[in-house]
């Protein structure tokens, strides 16, 4: 039989291991016992955690997609719903409640800002790129990748507050500029001023942080960025900021800080305005320069790390730190802008809704001349630590005031002003108008009254004795003499004897609208008045003798109209003596300068004639005084009535008057005053030319013997 259809045997025998193969059947078992090996590790109890965590986050996740798609739909439709009540965005540039007042000096020039200014609309394409990346830099450098809210500077500001020890929604708030400027619109909710005690009022609602204001602010921002461009908003931010200084937005800012369009701002100027957004009142320039170029070196900084500026040019922009413009830098005349607007209509100045141009009698080198007046003398003459004050007014004949100092502290906003509102007594400066009553009823200059001893009996006061200042009596002297030395007695007996009612309506009607004293004190100065009504009552003695209503505002329209609205508001009045009289007492006053107790405040060339003034205590001094061009009076005492030691009248008034009008006619040539000429005597004594009034005598009878002798 054949083989070949076995298997042939191998020629070598396969190597055997030295175990005895195991059988198939065992292997199986082998295998089949490893998930035996597993469900020996799961006993109930992991099994029993097991399920309840897998249920617990079936549950979450059932919950949770349907409460985030109930979320969704809500937020959607809230955002959907906020979209249809949105404006465009042209409606929403100017968001002020009020308007501006704009104070251009007589020259034309801008001098003071008041009110809440806009300065035109810029748009994120027209003003200037270095502020443009400066506030994108400094307020949201994703900007153009966020769609209204940024999750990422969300949860920085809250690492940021929790690390720094406070709550997580205080402090930083990681607001993009779409959610800024959602808060400056207010949520569309406009102010309405009956529903508000103020607009301050409306601003803090406005501004107030929950997690509801929070969660409105989100669905505003996304309804914007869904309504609007990415420019269109930062348009809106731009015009409705608050940049401090008055100013509501870049136009205004720019106009405001450096006198430029925003559009030409350079990099050192756009960082310090972008800078002013975190606390616009702290930062403002013109409130601490060194404060707000010191923020705008740190806006600088975010602008060169996030690329907006090369390293060169970031130096350059900290090398040069922004300067204020020379009107803003002056903060010139405070005290005067605040007079303006508060004798102005109320409607267009401290509440006007428009914006107004007002024009002044302001004369700018004639206010640092009254400011740098004032600092040299406090400077060189009064002792440190004084608390005494002092106030400046510079005036034409006419009323048009060109200067007003009304303290020592010369840049400031809303101060209280001692020339217009401090009423004070005034001394011997109110003598002019005793003597100015006599000689329009027919006293001479040389017309002789006797300074003696000399007692009335006051009804209500019992005995007045009056005295001189230095407790001397001189004789019989001339009213020009008299008032020259500032002596008490025998302006007493000239206004008893004229009339106390006479003085009081001349004093009045020359301006001095404060209440007169009805006693025989009148004479010397016991009535208050102001520094303001006092200047201009001497104004109207340089005229030749008509009243003058002191003014400041000589044009208001506005912007944008060309026909003024008002025009000036003051100026000449009625005539109150004749000019003879006037020209016979200034040349009286003349000799107060020349020699008399005003001698301190003589002018080296030119003529002067003025007034000191004293009063009981020495709690207030005066010098009143002018030059044939201008008027000046100049107010020294205690905010609250300390006598001043070693100090009258003729002494650092008179010289404060005269450091003012040194200063005041840099360059003016000298023009003689409008005063009576004396032919000059060969004896220097007077000779009686008249009969001394007799004080409690017929005033007729006096009248009468003074024209015509005994």
């Amino acid at each position: 039989m054949s083989n070949s259809g076995r298997r042939k045997p191998p020629l070598v025998a396969p190597k055997r291991s030295r175990k005895a193969a195991k059988p198939k059947s065992a292997r199986r078992t082998t295998a089949k016992r490893k998930p035996q090996r597993r469900s020996r590790s799961r006993n109930p109890l992991v099994r029993m955690v097991r399920a309840i965590v897998a249920w617990v986050l079936r549950v979450l996740w059932a919950i949770g997609w349907r409460v985030t798609a109930v979320v969704a739909i809500v937020v959607g439709l809230a955002v959907a719903y906020t979209y249809t009540t949105l404006p465009e965005y042209k409606a929403l540039m100017d968001g002020r409640a009020r308007g501006s007042v704009t104070l251009l000096d007589r020259e034309g020039q801008v001098f003071a800002w008041r009110g809440d200014q806009f300065g035109g609309v810029v748009t994120a394409e027209t003003i200037s790129p270095h502020l443009k990346n400066a506030v994108i830099a400094t307020e949201d450098r994703r900007f153009y990748m966020h769609p209204g809210v940024d999750p990422i500077g969300i949860a920085s500001a809250m690492r940021i507050n929790l690390r720094e020890g406070r709550g997580p929604l205080s402090g930083n708030g990681g607001s993009t500029i779409t959610q800024q400027t959602a808060k400056l619109l207010c949520f569309g909710v406009e102010y309405d001023e009956s529903e508000w005690e103020s607009e301050a009022a409306y601003v803090s609602d406005c501004r107030r942080t929950s997690l509801w204001r929070k969660a409105k602010e989100a669905v505003y921002a996304m309804a914007m960025e869904a309504k609007y461009s990415k420019n269109e908003i930062l348009t809106v931010y731009l015009n409705r900021a608050y940049l401090g200084g008055g100013a509501y937005g870049a136009e205004a800012a720019a106009q405001r800080y450096f006198g430029k369009s925003a559009a030409r701002l350079n990099a050192a100027e756009g960082a310090m305005i972008a800078g002013l957004l975190t606390a616009p009142s702290t930062l403002a320039p013109t409130a601490n320069l060194e404060r707000s170029q010191n923020r705008a070196s740190v806006v600088v900084g975010l602008m060169r790390r996030q690329g907006y500026l090369s390293d060169n040019d970031a130096a350059v922009a900290l090398a040069n730190p922004a300067e204020l413009s020379e009107a803003a830098q002056r903060q010139a005349g405070g005290y005067f802008a605040d007079w303006v607007m508060a004798s102005g209509p109320e409607f267009f100045t401290r509440d006007t809704t428009e914006d107004v141009i007002i024009r002044t009698t302001l004369d700018q080198r004639l206010q640092r001349a009254a400011e740098e007046a004032l600092k040299t003398v406090f400077d060189e003459k009064v002792r440190d630590g004084s608390k005494a004050q002092a106030a400046i007014v510079v005036m034409s004949a006419d009323g048009a005031v060109r200067a007003m100092v009304g303290g020592r502290k010369t840049k400031v906003i809303g101060a209280f002003n001692r020339a217009t509102q401090a009423n004070r007594q005034t001394g011997s400066a109110f003598k002019p108008f005793v003597y100015a009553t006599a000689l329009e009823l027919g006293y001479s200059y040389d017309s002789v009254v006797v300074d003696e001893p000399y007692c009335l009996d006051v009804p209500g006061s019992g005995r007045w004795c009056p005295e001189n200042y230095t407790r001397k009596h001189y004789g019989r002297v001339t009213l020009a003499e008299a008032l020259r030395q500032s002596l008490n007695v025998p302006a007493v007996k000239v206004s008893e004897t004229v009339g106390r009612d006479l003085v009081r309506k001349v004093a009045s009607d020359f301006g001095i609208e404060s209440d007169l004293a009805a006693g025989p004190a009148l004479a010397l100065g016991a009535s208050e008045s102001t520094l303001l009504e006092m200047s201009g009552a001497y104004a109207g003695i340089l005229n030749g003798g008509s009243s003058v209503t002191p003014y400041g505002l000589t044009e208001l329209k506005l912007l944008g109209e060309d026909e003024p609205l008002m025009g000036a508001g003051g100026g000449i009045g009625e005539r109150v003596i004749q000019e003879k009289a006037a020209r016979e007492l200034i040349y009286m006053m003349s000799r107060v300068v020349d020699g008399g107790t005003g001698s301190r405040a003589k002018l080296s060339d030119r003529e002067a004639a003025g007034k000191t003034g004293t009063t009981q205590a020495a709690r207030d001094a005066w010098f009143l005084g002018f030059t044939a061009d201008y008027v000046a009076g100049v107010w020294m005492g205690y905010d609250d009535n300390t006598p001043l030691t070693g100090v009258t009248g003729g002494g650092l008034p008179a010289e404060i008057w005269h450091e003012t009008m040194v200063r005041v006619h840099e360059g003016v040539p000298p023009k003689p005053l409008p005063m009576l000429r004396p032919a000059p005597r060969r004896d220097p004594a007077p000779t009686p030319q008249r009969r001394a009034p007799v004080a409690g005598g017929n005033p007729i009878e006096n009248i009468l013997r003074s024209i015509f002798g005994n």
